[in-house]
């Protein structure tokens, strides 16, 4: 599929401003696709939606298929007549500015939409309708989901690996799971109502970003949380012992983000279990993910090729062994079923000449990351070598970034590095030699980060995007994430100045600026 041109910026939703403790799919989101709008931005890209558990990372989520019910927006519950003034009521321990307490979040809302969800029907009369159409619709998901999340709360607060689980339901036996149904039915009814929610809430802002020509780019992580309903209600798709444990998991080997590597600990695909169904259930994620967003970036892309297998157990992702992957046969049988691939791959990491095929046969974009195209530059007498620089991309077909969720702040980044680099940095954004002392005095007014973020845009790239963090030059303390660690993540949010202010619009003139500029207005 061939893109088009196109700017964006890359902000979770659960980010935004103005709501109390988190960030929702509500009245800001609708304003910030307004902004977006108004600058010349096209694109507007974010993280994986489903519901998150323990660290709170989207990439650990209990289903691929739901959405994460903190996003719901309980003012726009009761415009619908779907929640009462009395029952969305903030309590005082909340609060609308700085970082996100998910542990608060979670403690409010969870129990607020239990009382919601228990209610709506009798205070709306044509709720049913559309709820019952909805569970019809997405049936080959919700009903598990819901079923899993009713017994993880009976048993376990930690997996459904552990001897609390009674073995029937571990094992996913259809007796004894339709025996938990029938004794649970306001449980998994509630839930089921609760992703109503949230998808007709995610859906009706996909709509109007679509008429504001804003498009989605949503996240597809490669593997799925071993406590999940996916992996509950399809054992047969994963490597797993005899008593359903994982043999081994998935992780990275050592690389720039960790001397130790990385142990995500997700159970591993059996490929060849999936092939033999014609890959249906990974078909299923992909077109479900494009009925939500308009692009998909897929995740950790050369795992398709080959991915790092950790034995159960380790410590760390030292001691591990590439396997091969299902290969270019995957897409075939998706783009089989679902037609043109408007598919991002996420070709980060260690990347083989084997990697690089499997993405040119897929004719997918890959992505480039200016933060790495400094630290590891080489300098030689034909002149400064590094493929993730702007002048080395051979051709318009792949996503220019100045850094994602995983790496620091553009800025944090500028702050941490050694006058060489930072001396190099600011030579190649001149165009002509830069001293430290030059340099300096360009990182900490911010030119720096802003040379970076124009020269993004300015790219060959089809797709330019940056952080939001990046836009205003903010430091480590507004960064997203940082791999290897399970604290302290996810949890930035915008100042609503940012969105609605003076900084806001200045900001937003800039970027239209470049739009223009450097012909990024695909629409």
């Amino acid at each position: 599929m061939k893109l088009l041109r196109n700017s964006g910026i890359l902000l979770h939703p659960v980010s935004l401003p103005s709501t109390p403790g988190i960030g929702t799919i509500g009245k800001a989101a609708f304003d910030f696709v307004d902004w977006l709008s108004a600058s010349g931005v096209g694109l507007w890209q974010v993280l994986p939606l489903g519901p998150t558990g323990y660290g709170d990372s989207p990439y650990q989520s209990f289903s691929t298929f739901a959405l994460n019910p903190l996003l719901i927006d309980f003012d726009d519950l009761a415009d619908r007549g779907w929640a009462l003034k009395e029952d969305i009521e903030v309590p005082d321990y909340i609060k609308y500015d700085g970082n996100i307490d998910y542990g608060s979040v979670v403690w409010w809302k969870t129990a607020a939409l239990k009382n919601i969800t228990s209610k709506v029907e009798k205070i709306s009369p044509d709720f049913k309708k559309a709820f019952n159409s909805f569970c019809k619709q997405n049936s080959f998901w919700l009903d598990d989901y819901a079923s899993f999340r009713s017994i993880k709360s009976h048993y376990d607060d930690k997996g459904m690996w552990n001897k609390a689980w009674p073995k029937e339901l571990r094992n996913h036996e259809k007796e004894a799971v339709e025996k938990w149904n029938s004794q649970h039915k306001d449980e998994i009814h509630n839930t089921k109502v609760t992703q109503f929610f949230a998808f007709t809430q995610w859906n009706a802002l996909h709509e109007y970003a679509s008429e504001k020509n804003v498009e989605i780019i949503g996240d597809i992580p490669i593997f799925v949380s071993p406590d999940s309903a996916d992996v509950w209600a399809n054992q047969k798709y994963f490597q797993l012992n005899a008593s359903g444990v994982p043999k081994t998991v998935a992780g990275v080997p050592p690389d720039y983000f960790s001397p130790t590597g990385q142990l995500w600990g997700n159970p591993l695909y059996d490929w060849k279990k999936l092939e033999e169904d014609n890959f249906s259930w990974w078909v299923l994620r992909v077109k479900q993910m494009l009925k939500l967003t308009d692009y998909v970036r897929i995740d950790h892309f050369r795992g398709f090729d080959a991915y790092w297998s950790v034995k159960n157990g380790e410590k760390t992702a030292e001691k591990g062994k590439w396997v091969k992957g299902p290969g270019i046969a995957l897409f075939n049988q998706i783009k089989k079923e679902l037609g043109d691939l408007p598919l991002i791959a996420e070709d980060l990491g260690e990347i083989t000449d084997s990697v690089r095929a499997l993405r040119d046969k897929t004719g997918l974009p890959g992505m480039k990351i200016l933060q790495f195209g400094f630290d590891t530059a080489e300098r030689t007498s034909g002149g400064l070598k590094n493929g993730f620089l702007p002048h080395t991309y051979k051709d318009s077909n792949c996503v220019a970034y100045t850094g994602t969720h995983d790496n620091d702040t553009t800025q944090g980044s500028l702050n941490a590095m050694n006058d060489d680099c930072l001396s190099l940095v600011a030579s190649y954004l001149k165009g002509r030699f830069v001293s430290a002392d030059e340099a300096h005095i360009m990182r900490t007014s911010g030119e720096l980060c802003r040379g970076l973020v124009s020269l993004c845009y300015s790219s060959v790239a089809d797709f330019a995007i940056v952080p939001l963090q990046d836009l205003f030059c903010f430091g480590s303390d507004c960064r997203m994430n940082n791999p290897g660690t399970s604290t302290a993540n996810w949890s930035w949010r915008m100042r609503p100045d940012l969105l609605y202010g003076d900084e806001g619009v200045r900001a937003g003139m800039w970027l239209k600026e470049m739009n223009i500029l450097y012909n990024r207005n695909a629409k």
